[in-house]
């Protein structure tokens, strides 16, 4: 039976975070196949975290800058070896080639970290991003590694082209693969008139969303001028003291914390709002709106790369007095609140469907491993980046370990000496 392992660089928490869904669609994508899947972290486990054993898949704890790694690996021998985001990649990736030089090294990126930071530094210095703020230290990091790895799993039509067009990246080392969606039982959700107030849900250790929380605050009392009585729910995992204290009954600014069933959640709303300043990839909140029939007010960055012919499943907006329109707007027009619907139903089946997405992605995926030498061969400056990788990574990985068996031994010798 073929081998997939995957090195997690958290465990997935499907009902916390976008991130955590998509890692579980990848994971059920081989299983389906018949394949062995190993998932494997250093990170704590969270108290939200998916219980892969239960799908199947074995979970194994692993050490950073530790040769136990290489041992552990090096018996396994995967086919198929997942980095789940970059920082992984460097962390393993010059293990994995030493000890599987056979495994194909496919990369996840989650979103583009790079175009994330960049734009949050141009937000918060309140101008507009411009080309040359990409080329950043974490750019040159994040882009290494998609160049060092056999293929790279890619969320956006927006970040697949800006890889090609501004960073010159190879078509071939890149696969478009969004959020892959499976069909869901046919639903009675709640029509316009059986549902009420606005909804908010998004992980609040992602800046992004904290952010939008803050300008929320500055939109919510021009929503709340027009449509007295109505309230704004705000959801998330992982409120800090810093989001609870913006609690506001009296305003109807209502800070809920952790949502049981996000999707219940998203039923009962009418509209969901949510002005991201900046982020990267696709936002998983929409996709989850859009299958509860609730349509959504964003900016140009939450609609990226989730429009059908140039239509989102609600409105888009950018300043306060816009959004703020915007909002009511789709509040209080039910002939433009079920045409949003029906857009976003149809952005799911023809944009994230996972019968129609999934056949190609596996069938690239196991072309490029069924071709894995002459693969590599065609690319050049992924081979020279993974040499030096093995003259900076791999001594530094080594350096660390060595110094942490070196303070280990002086706190033993220590302790007998007492």
């Amino acid at each position: 039976m073929a081998l997939l392992v995957v090195l997690g660089y958290v465990w997935p928490e499907p009902a916390s975070s976008a991130a955590g869904w998509r890692m579980l669609s990848l994971l059920e994508m081989y299983r389906a196949q018949g394949w062995q899947v190993i998932f494997a972290s250093a990170a704590e486990r969270g108290p939200h975290r998916a219980d892969l054993t239960a799908l199947g898949i074995r979970e194994v704890n692993i050490a950073l800058n530790c040769s136990s790694f290489d041992h552990w690996i090096a018996e396994l021998q995967p086919d198929v070896v997942l980095f789940d985001r970059f920082m992984l990649e460097e962390q393993f990736g010059w293990r994995v080639e030493a000890a599987c030089p056979n495994a194909l090294r496919l990369l996840d990126s989650e979103d583009l970290h790079f175009l994330r930071a960049a734009r949050q530094q141009a937000f918060k210095e309140k101008r507009q991003l411009q080309p040359l703020d990409l080329h950043s230290e974490l750019a040159m990091r994040e882009i290494a590694a998609i160049l060092r790895s056999d293929l790279t799993l890619t969320i956006s039509e927006y970040e697949m082209t800006l890889l090609q067009q501004q960073f010159q990246l190879p078509a071939s080392q890149l696969l478009y693969c969004p959020f892959l969606l499976k069909q869901q039982a046919t639903l009675a959700l709640p029509d316009f008139d059986e549902r009420k107030h606005f909804v908010f849900i998004g992980n609040f250790r992602h800046e992004p969303n904290w952010q939008a929380v803050l300008w929320l605050q500055q939109i919510w009392p021009l929503i709340r001028a027009q449509l007295p009585g109505v309230e704004l729910h705000i959801y998330g995992a992982y409120p800090p003291p810093k989001a609870t204290a913006l609690h506001n009954n009296k305003q109807g600014f209502l800070i809920k914390g952790w949502a049981d069933d996000a999707h219940q959640v998203l039923r009962q709303a009418r509209v969901c709002l949510a002005p991201l300043p900046f982020g990267a990839g696709l936002k998983g909140k929409f996709i989850d709106a859009m299958q509860n029939g609730t349509p959504s007010v964003t900016t140009a960055i939450g609609a990226e790369s989730m429009c059908l012919e140039g239509a989102f499943a609600g409105l888009v907006a950018e300043d306060n007095h816009s959004i703020a329109g915007a909002a009511v707007r789709l509040y209080q027009d039910e002939a433009l609140w079920q045409a949003s619907q029906q857009q976003g139903f149809a952005i799911l089946q023809q944009k994230f469907a996972f019968e129609a997405l999934q056949p190609g992605v596996w069938q690239q995926l196991e072309q490029v491993r069924a071709n894995l030498s002459r693969h590599r061969a065609q690319h050049f400056i992924g081979a020279m980046l993974r040499q030096h990788q093995f003259r900076s990574t791999k001594f530094m990985g080594q350096w660390i370990e060595a110094k942490t068996k070196l303070a280990a031994l002086e706190q033993l010798s220590g302790a007998e000496q007492q």
